[in-house]
């Protein structure tokens, strides 16, 4: 089982992705990978490149993405979606789907965290 590779959006609290790091997890933030205010389109194809999947709050932009993608037979390795929410609340989410879930269970999905309190 491949563990989930998190990719995150700039819009997501910034500490998220080292607070995962403390708990052996892989992830990285849009900040830290030096990629802030590039296009959402650019975005998702770095965490494809990078077999990671997109953590963010911009569910506008990202849902239309994972619908092209669908349409046109192109692979991503998920697209998790949540809204604004407290760090703390946020992690524990977070935490929930990477204790529940492997990459190959997101792959090609829109996730909602909502799903994972």
């Amino acid at each position: 089982m491949k563990p989930i590779r998190l990719y995150i959006d700039e819009d997501v609290w910034g500490g998220l992705a080292a607070a995962l790091r403390e708990r052996n997890y892989d992830a990285v933030s849009v900040h830290e990978a030096g990629r802030t205010g590039l296009p959402d389109e650019e975005q998702l194809a770095f965490a494809i490149r990078e077999e990671r999947a997109i953590l963010t709050y911009n569910k506008r932009d990202f849902i239309p993405l994972a619908r092209e993608y669908f349409y046109t037979g192109q692979t991503h390795w998920g697209i998790v979606v949540s809204r604004q929410l407290a760090p703390g609340e946020l992690l524990c989410r977070v935490l929930n789907l990477l204790k529940t879930s492997s990459a190959d269970d997101i792959r090609n999905l829109v996730i909602f965290l909502e799903a994972y309190k």
